[in-house]
C-alpha cells in the first residue's frame, strides 16, 4: 500500500522576516497621504502616531552609548520630515474644505489658544522661532562641524589601527573591525550633515502652511460660505494654529533629538547616567551653589523658592560626597587586595623566559617620539608599509616587529635584534637630516659626517635650518625615520632565510593547499618533509630570490625530488624554473641584463676541484686563493656599477652555486647567475670577464 505524500505546511507571514515589505508600505503610504484626501478619523491616528514616533526616537537617542548605533537616523529623519509635510497637507485640505481636521488639531487649537487667538498664534510663533533659530540652526552647525572634523581624522585614526595592529596589539579582524566602524562614523556624520536641512526646511514649512491656512481659510469662510469676519477668523484661526501645533511639536522632538545625537560623545553609559555621574562628580560645587541659594533665600523680598531649591541641591551634594567617599575607599581597598596578592603571587615561570622574539628594534629614550602617532611619529606607519613591500616582492610575511626602549643605550642609539642576537646599531639624530651626494654635488655641506648604515655610504647629517641649502645644491636628503626603514628593510631581505620559520612555512603551505591541493599532497611528506622544504626556502631566500610563485616551487620539487634529496641541487632546479622573475630583477629599463662572465679557465678549476660527500657537494679552495677571486670579480664588476647596473656574474649551471660560495665571503652583494636562468626575451650584454 503506497503511503500518501507528506503535505508542506503552508509558511506564515511574520511580520520580523518582511520588515522590508513593512517600511516600503509606509513610505509608499506616505505619498499617498500627501495626493488622496483623508479622512479626520484616520487623520486623528495618523497625527497621534507622528507624536508617539518623534517622542521615541527622542528616547532613543537618551539611550545612545555611540551616535553610530543609531546609523539609521538619517534616514529616518527624512521619512518623519515628508511624514509631518503629507500630514500638513491633508490637514490643510480639510481645513479648507470641511472647516474641520479632526479632534487632535481641534483640542490642540482651543487648549492653546484659551479663548485669546493673539495667544494662540504668539505661542505658535515662539515654538518656530525655538526650533527654526535655536536647535535646528545649531544643530545643523554641529553637525557641519563633527562631519568636517570627523572627515579629517578619519585617515590618522586609520593610522592608529595600523600601527596597532603591526605592533600586535590587536588581530587582523579586531583591525578589520576598528576600519569598518570608523568607516560607518564618517558616513554617519557626513548624512547627519545633510539630513539636518531637512529639519530647517520643514520648520519654514510649518510657518508658510500655517499662514496659508489663516489666509486661505480666512477668504473661504467669508466668500464661499458666508461667515462673519470675526467668525471666519477665529475658526481658522484656531485650526490653524493647531494644525501647526500638532506638527511642530513633533518637529521640536526630532530636532532635540538630532541635536543631542550630533552632540554626543562615546561612552560607556548612555546619557542619563552620564549627566548624573558628570554633574555630581564634585560634591563641592554643588555645595557651593546650594549656599549660594540659600543665601538669595533670606535676602528681604526675595521669594522663599530659592531656599527649597538650595535645601535640595544640599541634599544631593551631601549624597554625593557620601557616595564619592565610599568610591574611593572601595577603590582604596581593591588597591590594597591587589597590592596583596602582588606580593604573594607566585614567582614568574621559567619558561616564560625562554619566549624570543624574531625580530626587535631597541630604541634610545631620544628615539621614542619616532614611534609614537601621537608626538607625529611615523616609525610604525613605516614598518607596516615595509612588511608589505616585502610580502608582496619576497613571497613571505615578516612576523611581527617588536619595538621597546632601551634606556642602556645613547640617546640617539637603536639596534636590531634577530632573536636576541644583535644584527645591527647605529646612532641618528632625530632633527637632522641624513644628505647623501648622489655623485653630482661638488660643493660641500656643513654638517656631522656618518655613513648611511643601509648601504654604507658616505652621508652627513644636516640641520632643519640647513635643508633647504642641502637641496638646492642636488642633496638627498632623508628623515631620521626613513633612514631606520630603510635601514630595516636591507635587514629583513638580508636575513629572510633566518625569519621564513618552519610555521611560517606550514602558513604558505596552507595557503597553496587551498588552491592548488594536488601538488601539496603530492610534495608533503610523502616526497620531501617540511624541514626540506624549509631549507630549499632558505637557500632561494639567502640569495633574495623571491618565493611568492610558491606553486611553482612546489612543483619543481615534486618533479626532482624523487630523483635527489640533495637541498642545494633542489634549490638550482627551483631557480630554474623561477628564470623569469630572477633575471628580469636585474635588467635595465630597455630589458637589457648588463653581466660580466666567468672565464672557462676559472670555471673548470672550480669544477675540478669539486669533492662530493655525505652532506654534499663542495670545493675546497685555498682562502688565499678565494680571496684572489674575489678581487678579479670585484674589478670585473666595477664597470657595471659605476653605468647604475647590478654587479651580475654569469656562470655555467654547474658551477654557479659553487661560485656564490667562494664570492659571498667576501663580497657577498655580487649576483652569480646561470644560462639556464635567463629568460628568452631578455637581451644579454657582456661586459666584461672574471679571470683566474
Amino acid at each position: 500500500m503506497a503511503l500518501p505524500a507528506t503535505q508542506t505546511q503552508p509558511q506564515r507571514w511574520s511580520l520580523a522576516q518582511n520588515q522590508d515589505i513593512v517600511l516600503a508600505v509606509c513610505v509608499i503610504g506616505i505619498l499617498v497621504v500627501l495626493i488622496i484626501p483623508v479622512h479626520w478619523r484616520i487623520l486623528d491616528i495618523l497625527l497621534t502616531v507622528n507624536i508617539s514616533i518623534s517622542v521615541v526616537v527622542l528616547l532613543a537617542t537618551i539611550y545612545l552609548q555611540r551616535p553610530v548605533e543609531f546609523a539609521v537616523f538619517p534616514s529616518l529623519l527624512l521619512i518623519l520630515t515628508l511624514f509631518r509635510l503629507s500630514l500638513n497637507v491633508a490637514s490643510t485640505r480639510l481645513i479648507l474644505s470641511d472647516g474641520f481636521a479632526g479632534s487632535v488639531i481641534a483640542s490642540f487649537g482651543n487648549f492653546v489658544t484659551r479663548g485669546n487667538i493673539v495667544v494662540g498664534f504668539v505661542i505658535f510663533a515662539i515654538l518656530v522661532i525655538i526650533q527654526f533659530v535655536v536647535i535646528t540652526r545649531g544643530a545643523q552647525r554641529i553637525s557641519e562641524v563633527a562631519a568636517r572634523f570627523t572627515l579629517d581624522a578619519m585617515p590618522g585614526k586609520q593610522m592608529g589601527v595600523d600601527a596597532d595592529l603591526n605592533a600586535g596589539l590587536i588581530t587582523e579582524a579586531q583591525a578589520r573591525a576598528r576600519r569598518h566602524d570608523i568607516e560607518r562614523e564618517a558616513d554617519f556624520y557626513g548624512a547627519m550633515d545633510g539630513a539636518t536641512k531637512f529639519v530647517r526646511g520643514d520648520a519654514i514649512a510649518g510657518i508658510i502652511i500655517t499662514i496659508v491656512n489663516i489666509l486661505g481659510g480666512f477668504i473661504i469662510g467669508i466668500a464661499l460660505q458666508g461667515r462673519s469676519l470675526m467668525d471666519a477668523l477665529s475658526l481658522y484661526t484656531k485650526l490653524s494654529i493647531g494644525d501647526g501645533l500638532v506638527t511642530q511639536i513633533p518637529a521640536l522632538i526630532v530636532s532635540t533629538a538630532a541635536g543631542l545625537i550630533v552632540t554626543r560623545t562615546a561612552t560607556e553609559q548612555n546619557m542619563g547616567i552620564d549627566f548624573t555621574r558628570q554633574l555630581t562628580r564634585y560634591p563641592r560645587a554643588l555645595m557651593v551653589a546650594a549656599a549660594m541659594l540659600a543665601v538669595f533665600g533670606v535676602v528681604p523680598d526675595m521669594p522663599r523658592a530659592f531656599l527649597v531649591v538650595g535645601a535640595l541641591l544640599g541634599f544631593v551634594a551631601y549624597s554625593a560626597q557620601m557616595s564619592l567617599n565610599q568610591q574611593q575607599a572601595a577603590e582604596r581597598a581593591t588597591a590594597a587586595a591587589e597590592k596583596e596578592a602582588a606580593v604573594k603571587e607566585a614567582p614568574q615561570k621559567t619558561e616564560d623566559l625562554l619566549a624570543v622574539d624574531p625580530l626587535k628594534i631597541e630604541l634610545g629614550y631620544a628615539l621614542v617620539p619616532m614611534a609614537d602617532a601621537r608626538q607625529g611619529g611615523d616609525l610604525l606607519t613605516r614598518i607596516q608599509i615595509i612588511r608589505q613591500q616585502v610580502a608582496s616582492k619576497m613571497g613571505f610575511i615578516v612576523p611581527v616587529i617588536r619595538i621597546i626602549d632601551n634606556m642602556r643605550l645613547r640617546p640617539n642609539q637603536y639596534c636590531v635584534r634577530l632573536r636576541e642576537a644583535l644584527i645591527a646599531t647605529y646612532e641618528i639624530i632625530p632633527d637632522h637630516f641624513l644628505a647623501m651626494n648622489p655623485g653630482l654635488v661638488e660643493e660641500e655641506i656643513k654638517g656631522i659626517p656618518t655613513k648611511e648604515p643601509a648601504f654604507g655610504l658616505p652621508a652627513v647629517w644636516v640641520s632643519a635650518g640647513d635643508r633647504d641649502r642641502a637641496q638646492r645644491l642636488g642633496y638627498t636628503l632623508v628623515e631620521p625615520s626613513a633612514v631606520l626603514a630603510t635601514h630595516l628593510t636591507e635587514l629583513i631581505l638580508g636575513y629572510a632565510d633566518e625569519l621564513l620559520s618552519r610555521e611560517d612555512v606550514q602558513g604558505l603551505v596552507k595557503h597553496v593547499r587551498e588552491k592548488a591541493p594536488s601538488v601539496v599532497d603530492e610534495l608533503l611528506p610523502n616526497i620531501l618533509t617540511l624541514g626540506e622544504l624549509q631549507k630549499v626556502l632558505h637557500t632561494l631566500l639567502r640569495e633574495h630570490v623571491s618565493i611568492r610563485n610558491f606553486e611553482a616551487i612546489l612543483e619543481t620539487l615534486a618533479d626532482y625530488a624523487p630523483r635527489t634529496r640533495d637541498i642545494e641541487l633542489l634549490a638550482e632546479y627551483c631557480r630554474h624554473r623561477l628564470a623569469r622573475e630572477i633575471c628580469h630583477a636585474y635588467t635595465d629599463e630597455q630589458g637589457v641584463l648588463h653581466v660580466v662572465t666567468l672565464a672557462p679557465a676559472l670555471e673548470k678549476e672550480i669544477l675540478d676541484a669539486l669533492q662530493k660527500s655525505e652532506s654534499g657537494s663542495y670545493v675546497p679552495v685555498d682562502p688565499r686563493r678565494a680571496d684572489v677571486i674575489a678581487l678579479n670579480a670585484v674589478q670585473a664588476v666595477q664597470p657595471l656599477v659605476l653605468m647604475g647596473h647590478e654587479p651580475v656574474v654569469l656562470a655555467s649551471a654547474a658551477a654557479r652555486r659553487y661560485v656564490k660560495r667562494i664570492l659571498e665571503r667576501q663580497q657577498p652583494k655580487i649576483v652569480v647567475l646561470s644560462y639556464n636562468e635567463i629568460d628568452s626575451s631578455v637581451q644579454l650584454e657582456s661586459e666584461g670577464q672574471v679571470t683566474a
